[in-house]
């Protein structure tokens, strides 16, 4: 019998979001039983069982659908496809009875991807740890891999390759600081040509660098290409360059972006007002 605990905290280890469902409640007939549960992870493995057929179907991809949200939910179903009620779904099933499920999201809140591990990314890290953030680090260098400390994951890979290869979790947090202007543009331009979904995307990059950097992606992508969640330059107007400075700047940022504050100043709005990316759509 699989042990869905240790499934679990396995997959937490590894950063990987699931949904546990239960059965909390069940009236009437029928084959669930109160406190069955069904693991769903987001690799479309699932675990476990809450009582099979129809039911089990639609619990399954209502999970998958709840690991894109990273939401929690109490549903009811009525197991007779002849019967309505208001209260509860009906599904296709001829057993009867009505059952609740809980669907509770498990996994890590919030996802950064750091791609460079120099001195900028050596000094981000300690600080978004303690935050609650789960830190991956991309550097094709092997040198700064194999010193690197204090991240959940490490990757040695070319930066563009890694999300071609792994992609980039909705509503995550990603930072680019590698080593080449190059680089960046590559990491930049491979998010927007998968259509992937970061809740922010920041770019350590001069204002003249920005401004080459826009007017290529607009000849790739057209004027109305949606740059709302970059941020270039990167981090928050607090002063100061040093990579610790940097560091709390860009951590500072992130944290208004996670908690939804309107108010903070952000460096790309220090550029003028010809330039303002983020709201030509």
């Amino acid at each position: 019998m699989i042990d869905l605990y240790s499934k679990i905290v396995d997959n937490q280890a590894k950063g990987i979001d699931m949904v546990l469902i239960t059965a909390i409640q069940k009236e009437g007939e029928g084959p669930v039983e109160v406190g069955k549960k069904l693991l769903v992870v987001e690799t479309g493995e699932f675990f476990g069982t809450v009582g099979g057929g129809a039911l089990e179907h639609y619990a399954i991809e209502k999970a998958k659908s709840l690991i894109k949200l990273r939401a929690h939910l109490t549903e009811k179903y009525l197991l007779d496809k002849g019967k309505v009620t208001p209260e509860a779904k009906t599904l296709p099933m001829v057993c009867g009875g009505i059952v609740t499920l809980f669907y509770e999201f498990l996994g890590v809140k919030n996802f950064v991807y750091i791609f460079g591990g120099g001195h900028v990314g050596q000094a981000l890290v300690p600080v978004l740890k303690p935050l609650n953030f789960h830190v991956t680090v991309i550097d094709e260098r092997k040198e700064i891999i194999d010193d690197f400390k204090g991240a959940d994951v490490v990757v040695h890979q070319h930066f563009a390759d890694f999300i071609e290869k792994n992609g980039i979790k909705d509503n995550s947090f990603v930072v680019v600081c590698t080593p080449s202007h190059t680089y960046d543009y590559h990491v930049i331009n491979k998010i927007l040509e998968l259509k992937l979904n970061p809740k922010y995307i920041g770019m350590l990059c001069s204002i003249d660098k920005l401004k080459i950097y826009l007017e290529e992606t607009y000849k790739k992508f057209g004027k109305k290409v949606n740059l709302k969640n970059f941020y270039s330059p990167i981090g928050l107007d607090i002063g100061g360059g040093a990579p610790e400075d940097i560091a709390i700047s860009i951590a500072a940022e992130i944290l208004s972006i996670h908690f939804g504050k309107k108010s903070q100043k952000h460096m790309r709005e220090a550029i003028d007002d010809n330039n303002r990316y983020w709201e030509n759509q």
